[in-house]
């Protein structure tokens, strides 16, 4: 009982924490992501010798209304839920980087969103990389196997399909996960926050894709596993998956 009462104490605090900076957000939202199409990949099924994977853009399927416009070449998609809807920026001024960032993982905990916050110049880097070597493909391991995840690096977001998915379907593959990086504090408190979706809570779990998308910026940042993502973009026929699945200890089946 004692522990019980603790913890009750505890979130208390939390949950008035987060009221006196988010206020604006409701728990029954919808990701802004569920109803956007976005731009063509290849319509091609099957990699070939002469143009893998990373040959045009992936044109994500839609969930429920299909924009026109797309995603990855210069498009205006649907706004995207903005920072200020999810906050109140004037009060989240006054507090500090770290405990921005705990209130800011804490609020998305049990909301269908993933929190995650990164420093300013890791996201310069990320979006310097990202915009030369947009794609990359990720194991993510499952049981005594593992399913391999495409992913699309354009700040501010990031997106992920399964690649059988894409193979079985095309240009009408959905995404299983985005993700959206606010970057208001970046000057002021170096600091970028990070808001992830779960389109499909059937394909990922909350951890897994949190695992996702810390991995894939792993490979991004990290300067001996990016050597691996520059490869997959500009020397498909050099790459060799299970490099992959040896950077992340991962056996090879």
């Amino acid at each position: 009982m004692q522990r019980l009462a603790s913890r009750i104490t505890v979130t208390a605090k939390v949950s008035s924490s987060l009221r006196t900076i988010i206020l604006k957000e409701t728990p029954s939202s919808s990701s802004w992501l569920s109803i956007r199409c976005f731009s063509a990949f290849s319509s091609q099924q099957r990699v070939t010798e002469k143009e893998a994977i990373p040959g045009d853009l992936l044109k994500w399927g839609s969930l429920g209304f299909c924009r026109t416009s797309r995603f990855a070449s210069g498009f205006k998609p649907l706004e995207p839920k903005p920072l200020d809807s999810i906050m109140d920026l004037n009060r989240a001024k006054n507090r500090s980087p770290e405990d921005l960032a705990s209130i800011w993982d804490d609020y998305h905990l049990g909301r269908g969103h993933i929190g995650l916050t990164m420093k300013a110049k890791l996201y310069r880097l990320l979006e310097q990389r990202g915009s030369d070597c947009r794609y990359f493909v990720i194991p993510l391991w499952r049981g005594s196997g593992y399913t391999t995840m495409f992913g699309q690096v354009q700040l501010p977001y990031m997106l992920f399909t399964g690649l059988e998915d894409y193979k079985a379907r095309g240009t009408q593959a959905s995404p299983y996960f985005t993700a959206s990086f606010y970057t208001e504090f970046a000057e002021s408190k170096d600091l970028v926050l990070i808001r992830g979706d779960i389109v499909f809570t059937s394909k990922l779990t909350d951890e897994e894709a949190k695992w996702l998308l810390e991995t894939t910026q792993s490979f991004y940042l990290n300067d001996v596993r990016y050597k691996l993502v520059e490869c997959f973009n500009k020397e498909p026929r050099d790459f060799e998956f299970k490099d992959v699945l040896r950077a992340l200890d991962m056996p090879i089946l």
